[in-house]
């Protein structure tokens, strides 16, 4: 009997620390992918800001110049489109390419970094073997707007 009861405590206790290691596993690979998607965002949204800033079209700008003249005008429009396309253009490239690693099976979207700047796409993290590094770059070169990739892979 006593040998029964110890072996059903050590069973518990076997159980309760695969649950404790895989639980935190988890989470902080949660924690992590949820860290880069609001860095990205922060980055497309800081970029945002400042070329809003920069061509004064801010709210109180905006507002005093309807009030004086009715209409809002600014020689630039056309650049401060484009910058915006810009940055939002890299976050769509990056969260592309991590809907892709998410999807493939041999590639984990947890041990690979994406980040992109004016389409020049940075991988970074561990893979298990030298052909996944091609598997990954041939993924993001595939990713409409990449139009340069980067592995820093170990």
């Amino acid at each position: 009997m006593k040998f029964f009861l110890t072996l059903l405590v050590g069973i518990a206790i076997g159980i309760a620390a695969v649950w404790y290691f895989n639980h935190d596993k988890t989470n902080s690979q949660f924690k992590t992918a949820g860290q880069e998607i609001k860095s990205t965002a922060q980055n497309a949204a800081d970029t945002i800001g400042d070329k809003l800033r920069s061509f004064h079209l801010d709210r109180e700008t905006i507002t005093n110049e309807l009030a004086k003249t009715g209409r809002v005008i600014r020689d630039k429009a056309s650049e401060a489109g484009k910058a915006i396309s810009d940055a939002t253009a890299d976050s769509r490239v990056t969260a592309a390419i991590k809907a892709k690693l998410v999807r493939d099976p041999d590639l984990s979207a947890w041990d690979i970094h994406v980040s992109t700047s004016d389409g020049v796409v940075t991988l970074s993290g561990t893979v298990s073997n030298p052909d996944l590094i091609g598997k990954a770059m041939a993924l993001a070169l595939d990713t409409d707007g990449a139009r340069q990739v980067s592995p820093r892979c170990r």
